[in-house]
């Protein structure tokens, strides 16, 4: 079975880090676009940040900026999520995708992605 596994999600204060990891099990996608999303309660799943085919590109949601770096180790095949200067309103279920079809462009609509993980919750308190 294709799937996503998460992990490092947690509590934290405001002003610390986490660290979410995202490996690939049952099928490796070394090359391929990668991005996480992030949803709050009553709110639509929303972009955070994302790259292209192997990598090329990444974006990040203005929001993020500065904050938090994506980064991938294909020996490991898992991407990470690495969150610092956290702020409460970061708080949510983070999600790690992947575009199973090669793109070039970086994709930041969930639509653009067909492969999820399970979801980790990330709670930052003031």
């Amino acid at each position: 079975q294709v799937q996503l596994v998460q992990s490092g999600g947690g509590l934290v204060q405001a002003g610390g880090s986490l660290k979410l990891s995202c490996t690939d099990s049952g099928r490796t996608f070394t090359s391929h676009a990668r991005g996480w999303f992030r949803q709050a309660p009553g709110k639509e799943r929303e972009f955070v940040a994302a790259f292209n085919w192997k990598a090329t590109d990444t974006r990040y949601a203005d929001f993020v900026k500065g904050r938090f770096t994506l980064s991938r180790d294909n020996d490991k095949n898992t991407v990470y999520l690495q969150m610092n200067s956290l702020k409460p309103e970061d708080t949510a279920v983070y999600y790690c995708a992947v575009r199973s079809s090669h793109t070039i462009i970086t994709r930041t609509a969930p639509a653009d992605y067909d492969v999820w993980g399970q979801g980790t919750q990330v709670t930052v308190s003031s």
